[in-house]
């Protein structure tokens, strides 16, 4: 199944979209995290197509292809939601299946909130739906993490993180993504130079990435560097405000959670608290010994599992 590139304009940004499968059929938004890309679905976006629905995978504002708006202020969840409902207003489509990986999966659990009307199902990887917290969750990681490294917080002062990334993106992506097939750096302590700096250089590519795929990464993130997915970060105070009364206040689609039992990020993302937000249908898959880069990774379990997730439900 032959895919397409091209750029969509929605919610005053232009997106480079990949797309495929047939215009009219049951619409699949994808929804990439950090940092990552639309090409992070290149394993699922056929197979989507093939089983009958219509894909559409975005490079989201501030990444690749896409516009990366300067404030920090236009990274809101409101914004990114906002995106992903004008693709479907692209595409014609009333509703959709919104599926996401990593920050992708924040958009896709909070786009049922923002737009209930919209959502024929929902599935997040890596990250289960979280209630919100009584107090902005960056408050939470301060004294839960106290004066021990967290790369969240981290990546709240604009600048510091992105020098660090961005001064050698072929390393730092080799740390990020290639360092570890489960991501485990990512917890990584921040060396002299950096938090990048502190990781371990590893000595090969994980076997799911080949050198390719790996410098398709590199070429992209050399050109616009990191602070478009940084920014994201660093609305988690207004995002908390943002969703304080939202339109909806628990997803009713059916919804899917797909994470791997070997994902550093599980750690401070529990799902014990899953039926505060997810009211409908609601499945969980764990895919033993995976790490947090699921869809590249696992892509047969993790395509098997969202086709068997989305056969037979209404997403029109």
């Amino acid at each position: 199944m032959t895919s397409t590139e091209r750029l969509i304009d929605t919610n005053g940004v232009a997106l480079r979209v990949t797309e495929a499968g047939d215009r009219g059929a049951p619409l699949v938004v994808l929804a990439h995290g950090f940092p990552e890309l639309a090409y992070s679905w290149r394993r699922q976006i056929p197979a989507l197509a093939g089983a009958g629905y219509h894909v559409l995978a975005p490079d989201q504002r501030g990444y690749g292809g896409s516009s990366r708006p300067d404030a920090v202020g236009d990274y809101t969840i409101a914004a990114l939601c906002g995106d992903i409902a004008g693709l479907l207003d692209h595409a014609g489509a009333d509703r959709a299946a919104i599926v996401g990986h990593d920050w992708g999966a924040v958009v896709a659990w909070t786009f049922p909130l923002l737009h209930p009307d919209r959502v024929g199902a929902v599935a997040g990887l890596s990250l289960p739906p979280i209630p919100r917290p009584p107090v902005p969750p960056t408050e939470i990681w301060r004294k839960r993490f106290g004066e021990h490294f967290f790369y969240i917080l981290y990546f709240q002062q604009p600048g510091v993180a992105d020098a660090d990334l961005g001064g050698d993106v072929r390393a730092t992506l080799r740390r990020l993504i290639g360092g570890s097939a489960h991501g485990a750096a990512w917890l990584a302590r921040p060396g002299a130079q950096g938090w990048v700096s502190g990781m371990p250089e590893p000595q090969a590519l994980p076997e799911w990435l080949t050198e390719e795929e790996f410098e398709h990464y590199v070429a992209e993130f050399s050109r616009t560097g990191f602070t478009g997915g940084l920014n994201w970060y660093r609305n988690y105070e207004r995002n908390w405000d943002l969703t304080a009364h939202p339109p909806a206040t628990t997803i009713t689609a059916p919804a899917l959670y797909i994470a791997g039992t070997a994902d550093p990020v599980q750690s401070f993302t529990p799902t014990d608290r899953v039926r505060d937000v997810v009211r409908g249908g609601y499945r969980e898959v764990m895919i033993e010994g995976a790490g947090h880069w699921l869809q590249q990774e696992r892509p047969d379990e993790v395509n098997t599992a969202l086709i068997g997730f989305l056969s037979g439900l209404n997403l029109r």
